[in-house]
């Protein structure tokens, strides 16, 4: 893939953009193998063929970082003196997320926001995050020092829909902290729509704005099925989806014929959009519901009699950690599904659960011209 940013050595983010694309994900799939390979049974792994992405526009959930000054403010990246760098037409970020970028700093222009200056500590702009949904419609939140702006933005919300007529949800996240992290607790939503629906194969889902959302909707998908199949292949009653974000497994897994299925996620906001999204397509409290909480104290927490026949886990960077998955390993759940962002996590998790045989795994590349790799294993007590 062709991009002038890389080449011109404005942005070296995708390191591996160089290499063709069929080698890179020949290349992840040895090094997912070669992580699980001290993992008891992985040599019986049954590899199903990689998911591939498209190699340019996947990025359907993008963080922009605001530099430059109020005149000529940029939307892109951090440079290497930790100011912003402009990266317009970015050839991996969805098309609908390109298009907005121009009209985004047109209203930072007319608001004279104070782009975040890290180095010095000083601006009120930090970062503009966007995520794509249903029919290419926006969600826009816009990180802020402070509240100081909010009010003017919250004036402004015509004109950013003139400039940006794509722009659903609009919130002000305020981040007062000098920290390197996206986005800070608080969220103000400025529009009358508080979520932004997203359809992925034929299920309309519903993101907060502080929902965790895949980065590539396109691969995403694509997991959601291969999950949802692997799910509903012995006709279980029952399914859990702990770390459940949104819903998406859990909705996906009811879609394939699962009777109960039970979401669990530590998120309010994401309980309730996935709540939304149940009764909009028609299932009710018996047939999925939705829990606020802790996956690991609320799996504690059931009794032996209640146990899902069929548990999801996908769980953040680090893995879902000794104690769930020493509670995994002595429950009698038959079949677990895991879907991981972290090869080296996954082993560890793994081979802490020597009843649950790994027999089927596939790679999902979530982010192409990089060395992530996302992968989903169907585990099976023996």
């Amino acid at each position: 893939m062709n991009c002038e940013h890389w080449n011109c050595g404005a942005c070296h983010s995708c390191t591996h953009i160089e290499v063709p694309y069929p080698t890179q994900i020949a290349r992840k799939q040895s090094r997912v193998e070669a992580a699980l390979a001290l993992v008891p049974g992985s040599e019986s792994i049954e590899w199903l063929d990689a998911c591939a992405s498209s190699p340019a526009g996947f990025r359907t959930n993008a963080k922009l970082v605001v530099g430059g000054t109020r005149r000529r403010p940029t939307l892109g990246i951090l440079g290497p003196d930790r100011r912003g760098v402009d990266l317009p037409g970015c050839p991996i970020q969805y098309p609908a997320i390109n298009a907005a970028t121009p009209g985004l700093k047109r209203l930072i222009r007319a608001l004279d926001l104070e782009p975040y200056d890290v180095p010095t500590k000083r601006g009120e702009l930090k970062n503009i995050l966007i995520t794509v949904g249903a029919e290419d419609r926006l969600m826009v939140r816009f990180v802020l020092r402070s509240r100081d702006r909010v009010a003017d933005l919250r004036r402004a919300l015509p004109l950013l829909r003139e400039l940006v007529p794509a722009a659903d949800v609009v919130t002000a996240n305020i981040h007062p902290t000098h920290e390197a992290i996206v986005e800070g607790p608080d969220e103000i939503i400025l529009s009358k729509n508080k979520t932004l629906p997203m359809t992925m194969n034929g299920l309309t889902m519903h993101v907060g704005p502080r929902s965790f959302v895949q980065t590539n909707a396109e691969v995403a998908a694509e997991l959601y099925r291969q999950a949802a199949a692997w799910a509903a292949a012995d006709d279980p009653r029952s399914l859990w989806d702990l770390y459940c974000g949104v819903g998406g497994f859990a909705l996906h897994a009811s879609a394939a014929g699962v009777d109960h299925v039970t979401g669990v996620e530590v998120s309010e906001g994401a309980i309730s959009a996935a709540i939304t999204a149940a009764r909009e397509s028609g299932l009710g409290r018996g047939a999925a519901r939705f829990i606020a909480a802790d996956a690991t104290q609320w799996a504690h927490n059931q009794a032996l009699e209640d146990l899902s026949d069929v548990v999801v886990v996908n769980p953040p960077r680090r893995g879902i950690g000794a104690e769930l998955a020493q509670w995994l390993e002595d429950s009698n759940v038959h079949t677990v599904i895991y879907s991981s962002c972290n090869p080296a996590t996954l082993a560890k998790d793994l081979a802490a659960m020597p009843s649950l045989k790994p027999t089927q795994g596939r790679l999902f590349d979530m982010f192409p011209h990089t060395v992530h790799a996302e992968v989903a294993v169907l585990l099976e007590r023996s």
